[in-house]
């Protein structure tokens, strides 16, 4: 078994919870996702946040491409730790 991560990088936390659920019911992931406040190195301001979905892939089922377009929608994007 591999220890193959995802992180998904979203601009606030609303499209983080909305990515959380497309990931369980498009992909069927079913471990406990948690939503992560990544606050911008320097910036003080709450609004300067990013807000990370880090996905384990153990089994290497999950398609970069389509966790690329996942993330897409919110206006993201999928980083390998």
């Amino acid at each position: 078994m591999s220890d193959v991560r995802h992180v998904l990088v979203l601009p606030d936390r609303d499209a983080a919870d909305e990515a959380v659920e497309a990931l369980r019911e498009r992909f069927g992931v079913r471990e406990e996702l948690r939503v992560v406040r990544d606050a911008l190195a320097g910036e003080d301001d709450a609004e300067d946040a990013q807000w990370l979905v880090p996905v384990r892939d153990a089994e290497e089922r999950l398609d970069a491409a389509e966790l690329d377009a996942l993330a897409g929608e919110w206006e993201g994007w999928r980083e390998e730790p």
